[in-house]
């Protein structure tokens, strides 16, 4: 070790490094509690840099978050955060966001907190295009609680609760957001980083609902049981088995334990978000008495 590099020991004693992710990260909180193999703290690592170059004012962001491992990740964020409840993050984020119609409003959750528990507020949100940008993070396990049967684990996967293989078909999460009425859906994985923080960068610039899945390892749980090998292994499943295909019809991308894994920009089309539609009818029913909540008139 040269001296150069024990001038600059943190108080660990361990060499101190200049992060870029550091800034926007609370480090009182840090060494954080993901398992180690866990995809969660790369997205968060991807979600950082999209945020230092499409974000100039964090003040002007929140993050919101449910219960669960990815739960956590707003604990961690140097942003305006809440931790709430299980399968509550986005009516918690919806109530924030017509508060305060100029923040940027993150939901960052898991695929058990946001479509199980919470899979009721999803599809009303994308339904009425909510101006919330929302990042799951799915692992197809609940695990924090013992990895549970979650609403993403593939059939024939075993689970604690389904210890001899699932017989339930799964949800596939970009259709059901492209159905439910989502302005903008993606699918990437952990090994995709350069592609992941372009479409977080993406839908921090736009309005309306914005739905980012992204794919990650559960080492302790998931992959343990299903004998698939550690993190790395699966980063490497992930780099031989995706397939980037902009634009697929979101019928075609179900996951399964084989097969292509689909991924890309799915959908991106223009909806009036749900104030936007508010103030253009009310602005329509009463005239000039109205005045537009938040500044937004259509389409502005």
């Amino acid at each position: 070790m040269s001296t150069d590099t024990l001038d600059t020991l943190g108080p660990e004693g361990l060499p101190h490094m200049d992060n870029p992710s550091l800034p926007y990260l609370r480090g009182e909180r840090i060494p954080h509690i993901w398992c180690p193999g866990c995809g969660i703290g790369t997205t968060v690592n991807c979600f950082t840099r999209a945020l230092g170059e499409a974000v100039s004012d964090l003040d002007k962001v929140a993050i919101v978050s449910g219960i669960g491992c990815t739960g956590r990740v707003a604990g961690y964020m140097n942003l305006d955060s809440f931790h709430t409840t299980h399968g509550r993050a986005i009516p918690f984020a919806a109530g924030l966001k017509l508060a305060r119609p100029e923040m940027k409003v993150v939901v960052y959750s898991g695929d058990g907190d946001l479509f199980a528990i919470g899979g009721n507020h999803f599809v009303h949100a994308a339904r009425r295009n909510m101006d919330l940008m929302v990042v799951c993070v799915n692992n197809f396990t609940y695990g924090m609680t013992g990895g549970q049967l979650a609403p993403t684990t593939p059939e024939g996967a075993s689970q604690t609760t389904m210890p001899f293989g699932n017989f339930e078909k799964p949800m596939s999460l970009p259709f059901l957001a492209d159905a439910a009425g989502a302005s903008f859906v993606a699918r990437w994985t952990v090994f995709h980083v350069r592609q992941l923080t372009r479409t977080l960068r993406e839908a921090l610039g736009k309005q309306g609902f914005r739905f980012i899945e992204i794919l990650a390892p559960c080492p302790t749980l998931f992959l343990r049981r299903n004998r698939l090998g550690d993190g790395v292994d699966m980063v490497r499943v992930y780099k031989e088995r995706s397939k980037i295909r902009d634009g697929a019809d979101t019928k075609d991308v179900d996951l399964g334990m084989d097969g292509d894994i689909i991924v890309g920009k799915f959908v991106d089309r223009e909806r009036p978000t749900w104030l936007q539609s508010m103030n253009a009818h009310y602005q329509q029913v009463f005239g000039e008495r109205y005045r537009p909540w938040g500044g937004v008139r259509e389409q502005d």
